[in-house]
């Protein structure tokens, strides 16, 4: 009886082992595997991927539109039926060839010798090259395109003008912060008086007005008393005037930009224009370049900053004033600089035309229509590439480290930064410029906000070392007698089946 009692607990106490280890394997082990998980949304890796190999088709419609009499009767039956409208250009000058206008149109001369006798498509034929030229000058460029890409492609650095285009505009943004900021170092000798904001709205705001679709532009002015430049300049004899010599114009900014302040609020570029007012002392005050000439302008700018025009006013009073003389401001003067100066800060290059070539003047709002399409071209192309470094950035971050965490929100966000590439990629090949900007946006600011998300940090420096360190003192302890008893039942099992096979024998 003692040995059957024994043999019926030992058997009760395999079982019992056999039904914990089996609970913890079962039950336990993936009930602990799926909780202490890291968990990783689905991401779209392969058309991530595919990014890399993005090819940009830009595309710019062109309508040949031929003046009365250029075609005979029999050539005009053989063009396809439009609407035209006519529309009469005064263009001065028997050498220009090319006259481009401020509302997208260009015109071509061509002499009646070569169009004599020719069909249709000779006419094209014989138009084709200055049209090319044409298309390099109103929409995109080889120059634009490097410019566009030079902060996330390598390129020859062979092309100066592109690089040095490049590093002057701003990169590419949501908004921008405009101040402009009137210095006088000396206020007991001169009493300036500025209409900054009939200026802007007069100067300033047209030209933001046309710009809105690219980004979102607040201005905001100040003036600062006894703000002194951060360089002595030195006095000429000959001239009786000081001269501030370009070498020394790189150490005017930051002595400047100390008692400028910053809007802390706001994440978007500071572009900032300073009109400084040279003291009594110091006065005149010219600008020269490296080669001591004059700078017309006398002004300066500082390549994605700013620029700072220096305004004399000892011209405007006599040796026998009394101080402080009241100067008045001429803000035309003062904005007709500060407005060229923006226009490259915000990437219109200002590069010659082909010879042969009349570009008509920007008029009062200081950009053509067809300068906002290039802008808008070189804008889109930079915000594609950008996002796509950025997405392909983090997808591989996030292939490498398993450790981090992959929430919903930022499979969405990179979800809506591929789509919106792609959809950009398209309306570009389309020429549908605005839909295009409009997703590049889109995509720049999804791919950005999904790179910085904060839940990405959240298991980044919890390795797996430092899992085993805190799970093995709670497992052990449990797990070794569970072990034990599998091993003495394992062994028995085989004491069993040997002493089977000795009764056989």
């Amino acid at each position: 009886m003692y040995f059957l009692a024994s043999l019926s607990e030992r058997r009760r106490g395999q079982l019992a082992a056999l039904s914990i280890a089996a609970v913890v394997i079962v039950v336990g082990v993936p009930l602990w595997w799926r909780t202490t998980e890291t968990y990783r949304a689905w991401l779209p890796f392969s058309q991530i991927k595919d990014l890399s190999k993005l090819q940009l088709h830009l595309s710019a419609d062109v309508e040949v539109v031929f003046a009365r009499g250029t075609l005979t009767p029999e050539q005009q039956k053989k063009l396809p039926l439009t609407q035209t409208q006519d529309e009469e250009h005064a263009v001065d000058g028997d050498n220009v060839k090319v006259y481009i206008g401020q509302r997208r149109t260009a015109i071509l001369r061509i002499n009646a010798e070569m169009r004599a006798g020719k069909t249709v498509e000779q006419l094209l034929a014989v138009l084709k090259p200055q049209i090319k030229q044409v298309l390099q000058v109103m929409s995109f460029s080889h120059t634009d395109i490097t410019a566009a890409l030079s902060d996330r492609v390598r390129f020859n650095p062979g092309s100066k003008e592109s690089m040095t285009h490049s590093m002057r505009a701003f990169t590419s943004s949501p908004g921008y912060e405009i101040t402009f900021s009137l210095l006088n170092p000396d206020p007991r000798s001169h009493r300036l008086h500025w209409d900054i904001e009939g200026a802007v709205q007069t100067y300033i705001q047209p030209f933001l007005t046309k710009l809105s679709p690219l980004a979102n532009f607040s201005i905001d002015s100040q003036m600062l008393h006894y703000a002194m430049l951060g360089v002595n300049p030195r006095y000429n004899n000959d001239r009786g005037a000081f001269i501030l010599h370009a070498d020394s114009l790189a150490h005017v900014i930051n002595p400047v930009e100390a008692r400028l302040g910053s809007n802390a609020a706001s994440s978007n570029p500071v572009l900032n224009f300073l009109l400084y007012v040279p003291d009594a002392q110091h006065s005149p005050l010219y600008i020269q370049d490296h080669k001591k000439m004059d700078v017309p302008s006398n002004a300066f700018h500082s390549p994605r900053w700013g620029g700072i025009m220096v305004y004399n006013v000892k011209n405007l009073y006599g040796p026998e004033a009394e101080f402080p003389v009241n100067i008045n401001i001429n803000m035309a003067e003062v904005m007709g600089v500060f407005l060229t100066q923006l226009r490259l800060l915000v990437g219109m290059e200002s590069s010659p035309p082909p010879p042969g070539f009349l570009v008509a003047p920007c008029g009062s709002v200081g950009l053509a229509d067809w300068e906002l399409d290039r802008l808008m071209w070189s804008r889109s192309v930079e915000n594609i590439a950008t996002a796509t470094t950025t997405i392909t950035s983090l997808a591989q971050l996030l292939d490498q480290i398993g450790n981090i965490v992959i929430n919903d929100n930022i499979a969405q966000q990179v979800s809506s930064a591929v789509t919106s590439v792609q959809l950009a990629v398209a309306e570009l090949e389309a020429g549908n410029l605005g839909f295009a900007l409009q997703y590049s946006k889109e995509t720049i600011l999804a791919s950005e906000k999904a790179f910085f998300d904060p839940s990405l940090l959240h298991l980044l420096y919890f390795p797996d070392d430092q899992k085993f360190a805190i799970y093995i003192p709670l497992f052990l302890p449990m797990c070794v007698p569970i072990l034990l008893s599998l091993l003495k039942m394992a062994s028995e099992a085989r004491r069993r089946y040997r002493e089977k096979q000795a009764k056989k024998d």
